[in-house]
Order: structure tokens, then sequence, then C-alpha cells
């Protein structure tokens, strides 16, 4: 299955099960922004596709958007407490271990921007994988790291989900 035919299959079950669409968008974060897993599931092309859905189908917005919060507060978290937890180890395990250059941009922007790196690395690509772990291996304070773990959370869903949201309300007015 490609990932175009996933998110058409996504899409169609958020539309016939609206009441799912928080839970649904909270699974889609969670896989986005978990290290190791968010490597191999694609999920963004899906969660902005269910942006439009959310409007298109009389979705509360705010359902869906603190579903999305939620899901990406949560993989981050437990990435990382899986830093703070297996520190170093964690490089060894796939995708990391066949992929070293994540780990080296990772930890140039975690050093580079310090506590803002959780903040900006949820909205690039492969440094939103694993910029909690490495937080977590340079054992930065848990406090801080929530806080930015927090409102990176609540922008980067509405960043994902306002737009298509937006524009589907436009578009049906």
């Amino acid at each position: 299955m490609n990932v175009e035919s996933l998110t058409h299959t996504v899409v169609d079950f958020v539309r016939a099960n609206k009441e799912f669409t928080p839970l649904i968008l909270g699974l889609l974060t969670f896989a986005e922004s978990l290290a190791f897993v968010s490597l191999v599931v694609p999920a963004i092309a899906m969660l902005i596709a269910v942006g439009f859905v959310v409007a298109a189908a009389e979705i509360p917005f705010w359902q869906a958007w603190i579903g999305a919060v939620t899901g990406a507060f949560l993989a981050n978290w437990i990435s990382y407490a899986i830093g703070r937890r297996y520190k170093t180890l964690a490089y060894d395990v796939w995708p990391l271990s066949r992929n070293a250059h994540l780990i080296a941009r990772g930890e140039r922007f975690f050093q580079k921007f310090g506590p803002w790196a959780v903040f900006l690395g949820r909205f690039f690509g492969p440094t939103r994988a694993v910029i909690s772990l490495i937080s977590g291996i340079f054992l930065m304070p848990s406090m801080l790291f929530q806080a930015a773990n927090l409102a990176s959370a609540f922008v980067w869903a509405f960043v994902l989900l306002a737009p298509g949201a937006g524009l589907a309300k436009y578009l049906h007015w």
C-alpha cells in the first residue's frame, strides 16, 4: 500500500466516523512524532488531508486540534524518556543505526539552539523524530523540555490542520 492510498483510506475513515477524528489525529501525530516510528510512518500528508475533512465534515476544529496536540505531546515525551533512560544506546537501534546523519543533524541542531531546538525541531521533518530523544540523552531539564514540547505541539498541530480546515470552510461558502 502506497502513501497516497493510505491517505485516502484514512480520510475516508474520518469522513465516515467523525466521532473518532480526535483519536485518529492523535494516533497520526503520535506516529509522526515518536522517535524511530516517525521515520517509517509518513503521516504529514494524512494530517494535512484530514485538516480539509475536519471543516468539510463539520467536525469542531478545537476537538481535532486537541487530539493532534495530545498525540504529538505524548510521543515527544516518550521519546525524551527513552533518551534519558538509554542514553546513546538508542543510536544503535534501527533506523538510527543506519542513518547516522540524522543523529549528527539532531545533535548540531540541539547544541545550536538549546531549548528552542525542541520547539523548532518539531517543524523540520526527520529532526522531529530525534530531537526529543537527543534532549533526553543530553539530560535537558524535564520542565524546560515539557514546556517547549507542549508549546510546539499546540503550534505545530494548528499549522498542520488550520490551513486545510480554513480553506475548506472558505470553499464551502
